[in-house]
């Protein structure tokens, strides 16, 4: 009885939680009104100033400083001229494939997801560049607008990746771990999109030529530019500050040379001297814009980070997460079942819910479930964010599609949206394929730690 009385409470905390996001307001202050209202009601007004206590303590971690810096050294690249650097390097060696101004789209995001962290940024960077181009290269507003903000979402997968930080953290995993995880997965997901621009493109090629969607925009016949094979490498060598930098971070945090925050505070430094002195994009006031923006985002993730915290301590307070584990348990369901209804779950509140919001939230209640089920934590986070990848690209949130809709105001959301549906099943037949075979996910960090 006392289980069942738990899980009541923890249904109302959600439903309050539901009705606020739904009236529109920030979500991070939806946030604060539930915890508040989840501590008067089931821990009493006598407890209420365990509030201040609970924020404090949720945002006093050394670890969540490399948020703001990965924020900051996305927003620097996102600021210069990195991202027609990419797209441009990804035009030369695939131009000449069906689709391959899309599939460059894709690569150029996968590298730029790997320097910024954040999927919008990916998706606002690229898209600038490669939609107009698409467009002037006779490709539909489909493919063009669905290959980017596809694209985009292998930000919050490939490291650095707030999103990974946050789940290490709250589920107290090694963040290194996770971002070794990551590497393998996301260029995986970057190849199936490819072969799915290839597929998408074969069928477009096929059917008459109409209007492709572009609102009155300019578009022209296919045709693809001619590169010599000194224009490829030319255009790897423009790439090669990129992947030295990967290569860095990633080194310092896999060795063990540094600790997250600290190869995030590296990454900034050598972001900036890369901006100044090779990429030049960034004036005065640039960089200004960039640092406000910076901080403005980090303060929002921080701020959902602490009072989803509160939220999470109330919920193990009452017993929550171990009473749906021993629920889940008792009830003798197939683990792979709970798995998939763990994932429907995860899909629909990424409808309404941003990425943060949700790892931070549910991780301290599904956490218990998964390691009673004998799943691995790691491979947990990984598909976790697998599926926050397809609540970016799904309505009425999907940061990633309003994010092409600024970019081509005139192309009709409705054609955004049925160029970025295809992606959210790859994304499912991805978490299918690393469920079947879990080793695709784990053998980098098992091999590095």
């Amino acid at each position: 009885m006392s289980d069942l009385n738990s899980l009541v409470q923890g249904g109302i905390i959600g439903l309050i939680a539901m009705v606020l996001f739904m009236t529109g307001m920030p979500i991070a202050f939806a946030l604060a009104i539930t915890a508040l209202a989840s501590i008067l009601l089931f821990l009493g007004p006598s407890q209420f100033d365990l509030f201040g206590k609970m924020v404090f303590d949720s945002v006093n971690d050394f670890g969540l400083l490399a948020i703001p810096l990965f924020v900051l050294m996305g927003n620097l690249f996102g600021g210069s001229q990195a991202s027609k650097q990419l797209f441009e390097a990804g035009e030369a060696w695939l131009s000449r494939i069906r689709g391959g101004l899309a599939m460059s789209s894709v690569a150029a995001s996968t590298l730029f997801a790997a320097l910024t962290g954040s999927s919008p940024a990916t998706s606002a960077a690229i898209g600038r560049v490669a939609v107009p181009e698409m467009a002037a290269r006779g490709y539909s507003a489909r493919i063009a607008t669905g290959a980017v903000a596809a694209g985009g979402t292998l930000g919050i997968l490939i490291p650095p990746s707030v999103t990974l930080i946050l789940y290490g953290i709250a589920a107290e995993q090694s963040i290194g771990q996770l971002f070794a995880a990551g590497v393998v997965p996301g260029i995986i997901i970057a190849v199936m999109f490819c072969i799915w621009v290839y597929i998408a493109q074969t069928m477009e090629d096929r059917k008459p030529r109409k209007d492709l969607g572009w609102g009155g925009m300019k578009h022209a016949a296919p045709e693809s530019r001619r590169y010599t094979w000194a224009d490829r490498f030319g255009s790897l060598a423009k790439t090669l500050p990129f992947a030295v930098l990967i290569g860095m971070i990633l080194i310092v945090l896999y060795r063990g040379i540094a600790t997250p925050s600290e190869a995030a505070a590296i990454g900034v430094l050598l972001v900036f001297v890369l901006v100044a002195l090779i990429y030049r994009g960034l004036t005065g006031r640039q960089l200004l814009d960039v640092l406000l923006e910076s901080t403005n985002q980090s303060t929002m993730i921080l701020l959902i980070t602490a009072f989803s915290a509160v939220i999470a301590t109330v919920l193990s307070y009452l017993r929550v997460p171990q009473d749906l584990a021993a629920a889940v348990t008792d009830a003798d369901l197939n683990r792979w079942v709970v798995l998939l209804l763990i994932n429907i779950i995860l899909l629909v509140m990424g409808f309404f819910l941003p990425p943060v919001s949700i790892i931070v939230m549910t991780t301290p209640i599904l956490l218990p479930l998964i390691l009673g089920l004998g799943f691995d934590p790691i491979w947990f986070g990984i598909i976790m964010t697998i599926n926050m990848e397809m609540g970016l690209i799904t309505p009425p949130v999907g940061l990633n599609l309003y994010v092409l809709k600024g970019i081509v105001p005139q192309v009709p959301l409705k054609e955004i949206l049925l160029g970025s549906a295809p992606y959210v099943g790859v994304l499912g037949v991805a978490i299918a394929l690393f469920s079947i075979f879990p080793q695709i996910i784990l053998f980098v960090p098992q091999m590095l730690y």
